[in-house]
């Protein structure tokens, strides 16, 4: 049975709002019992959890956000964009809504990146991370393809290429990274654009493609936090994506010790809406297992 789908609008009406660093956060939360982070992607937001919304906050208490730059929160021109501050912002999330036991991490695309310096310091102390699953992820730069449009935002004139870059852009980039039968409705694809284009989005496109140079920066502390023991993790894989798709699941189980790998034929770059029950199935079934390791208390700030 196909899960229920939440509407855009009807999902921004439930939202709520916290400061960040002086930047206004748009968040949700839904559920009871233990954490469960949700860490959208690179362009869009957190709405991109709609169709996995309200089952897992049936098993767990959810929080999200749209992250800096993206969605319905702050998009500040005069600012340089970081993986390593949306981290910070996620913590700064949780100490906000006073969780103080370990936290489950359920993360796409540039959250994926979110997620490594989150696992990052949980082997520093610094945070309490419980467990984590990927879909589809940049998680090793060396196994991800860099997309046309983000090699030009990346470009001297990526100022003028996020500027000019138009709905129709959207839509071929879409088509290039779904599965064959598996592509987004033109509703689907009006309601990404609305979230791209809120709080004119598109002038920090080539800002927030930093994130690329970043993840290869910062690769070998991901990377290890990835190959160290202690946090159950999970790739759970469209394998049709030509960014992050079978080059990445290979990768992974080449540096990943004890690979826990779930394969999706025909799927492609957005797993979580393009096959939702899938995804929902695979996912509950890996926070079923053991925890490696008994939860503490711990304190967000």
């Amino acid at each position: 049975m196909p899960l229920a789908e939440i509407p855009l609008r009807v999902w921004r009406t439930r939202g709520q709002s916290f400061a960040f660093r002086g930047q206004t956060i748009r968040y949700w939360t839904a559920g009871q019992g233990e954490p469960l982070l949700l860490l959208h992607g690179f362009p869009t937001a957190s709405w991109d959890w709609h169709y996995l919304w309200a089952p897992l906050a049936q098993r767990f208490r959810v929080i999200a956000c749209d992250m800096l730059g993206f969605g319905d929160s702050a998009k500040p021109l005069d600012h340089t964009y970081s993986l390593i501050e949306q981290a910070d912002l996620q913590q700064a999330l949780l100490a906000h809504l006073q969780v103080d036991q370990p936290v489950h991490l359920l993360a796409h695309d540039y959250g994926g990146s979110v997620a490594q310096e989150m696992l990052a310091r949980h082997h520093e102390q610094r945070a309490d991370i419980a467990s984590c699953a990927f879909l589809n992820s940049g998680l090793f730069p060396e196994s991800c393809q860099v997309l046309l449009v983000q090699k030009l935002l990346l470009s001297r004139l990526g100022w003028l290429v996020g500027r000019t870059f138009g709905r129709d852009d959207l839509v071929r980039t879409v088509s290039h990274i779904y599965g064959p039968a598996t592509r987004p409705s033109e509703s689907a694809l009006d309601d990404c654009w609305s979230l791209m284009t809120a709080n004119r989005g598109t002038r920090i496109m080539h800002k927030l493609v930093g994130f690329v140079p970043e993840r290869r920066q910062h690769r070998e502390r991901w990377v290890g936090a990835l190959q160290r023991d202690g946090v159950a993790l999970r790739l759970i894989n469209g394998v049709a994506d030509p960014v992050s798709g079978a080059g990445m699941v290979e990768r992974y189980r080449q540096l990943v010790p004890g690979a826990d790998v779930v394969e999706l034929a025909n799927i492609g770059h957005y797993p979580h809406t393009e096959a939702p029950v899938q995804v929902l199935r695979h996912y509950l079934a890996f926070r079923e297992q053991p925890l490696i390791s008994l939860p503490r208390k711990f304190a967000w700030s």
